[in-house]
């Protein structure tokens, strides 16, 4: 069924803070990687990384609290323990469970042979060693189980943190990923995104579904996030980057009738941007918030699949299209283009009333903060 073309128009926007380093000029605490779940009793909890930079070797996962529909925050805490063995960074993401079990899916990596690296190698784009686990909360984030080793379905990869777990309808949990290459740039899968799936509540991961992969293996597939329609259809997008020409892709789409088994040729979402979110409206559009390359700034564009084509209709800028914070830097070194990030990692809640809340890391006066906005979505 087309859609007649649509305006985006954000109503009632809200803007705030969720965390930020209120002692700049004491200590050096920057924050990254959001992501926002609302709790059963209607409370919102905020999962992110705090670092001395971006890729520091300290960087750890902790938690804010809001009680009155994300307008103010408390800090929590952190979420885990350090290592004792080993120097180690830990990035993660948060969810609910349709049962109601607080789910936090978290990469550790290994610091320890490269402390003074950042995570990527920029000689071959391959990364540290990482485990993969789940943290559990049955009392709405107030305690935490212990970390669980998670065992991924196929040997020893290497893998992005780039989505929460994504409920089925039909019990299934998967958690999609990036596969890296390990530091030596050893990638005996090549570049693909995948999803881990579980079908006993994140006890095991047995099985994987195989997304997205390139013919030449010049393509990688990052911040990948899936999504399911009410017919069980389930759509995977990914950032798209061409390692040979060193440029970035169209944002990419693929789709699965079958529950996953088999997936759509990739196909481009015409979106020139980089990390992407989208979110189902009830009327079966789709709001997509994304990192822009081809203007500055964290945008909101509405779109559709119609007839299996992915189609975009208005978009609206967020944050960041009038100044330089808001540019993406594109050189020839991916790795060194991930240091000088400015934002990202857009993070969509939908809130008890209908309102969408998107949270993202920015830097704002040198200091990169957890922003949100809180709004309404009506298309026309």
């Amino acid at each position: 069924m087309l859609i007649k073309d649509k305006k985006l128009q954000l109503n009632d926007l809200k803007t705030g803070i969720i965390f930020k380093n209120d002692k700049p000029h004491v200590k050096s605490i920057h924050a990254y990687f959001p992501s926002v779940a609302v709790l059963t009793d209607g409370s919102l909890i905020s999962m992110y990384t705090l670092a001395e930079a971006f890729e520091a070797a300290n960087a750890q996962v902790h938690l804010s609290r809001s009680y009155d529909q994300g307008q103010t925050w408390k800090y929590q805490g952190r979420l885990c323990a350090d290592t004792t063995d080993r120097i180690t960074s830990t990035f993660g993401r948060i969810a609910i469970s349709p049962e109601g079990e607080l789910i936090a899916n978290l990469v550790r990596f290994d610091r320890t042979d490269h402390p003074d690296e950042g995570l990527s190698n920029p000689d071959n784009l391959g990364i540290v060693h990482s485990d993969l686990f789940l943290m559990r909360s049955d009392n709405q984030g107030e305690t935490w189980e212990e970390p669980e080793k998670v065992t991924p379905p196929i040997d020893n990869p290497e893998c992005e943190m780039c989505s929460p777990i994504t409920f089925l309808k039909d019990g299934r949990w998967v958690w999609p990923t990036s596969l890296w290459r390990d530091w030596a740039g050893n990638h005996p899968y090549g570049n693909r995104m995948i999803a881990f799936v579980s079908k006993d509540r994140g006890a095991s991961w047995p099985d994987y579904l195989d997304i997205m992969h390139s013919e030449t293996n010049h393509s990688t597939y990052w911040e990948s996030k899936i999504l399911e329609y009410p017919d069980g259809r389930l759509l995977a997008v990914a950032w798209c980057f061409d390692e040979q020409e060193n440029v970035d892709l169209p944002n990419q789409y693929s789709i699965s009738d079958d529950h996953g088994a088999t997936w759509s040729p990739l196909a481009s979402t015409q979106l020139a941007g980089q990390t992407l979110t989208p979110c189902l409206l009830d009327d079966g559009t789709i709001l997509n918030i994304y990192r822009r390359i081809d203007q500055p700034g964290l945008w909101a564009c509405l779109s559709s699949i119609e007839d299996g084509q992915w189609v975009n209709h208005d978009q609206q800028p967020l944050w960041g299209h009038q100044s330089l914070e808001g540019t993406t830097t594109l050189g020839g070194n991916m790795s060194e283009n991930f240091a000088v990030l400015k934002f990202g990692a857009p993070n969509i809640t939908r809130l008890p009333d209908g309102d969408l809340f998107v949270s993202f890391w920015c830097y704002e006066q040198s200091v990169s903060v957890i922003r949100w906005f809180r709004f309404h979505v009506e298309s026309n």
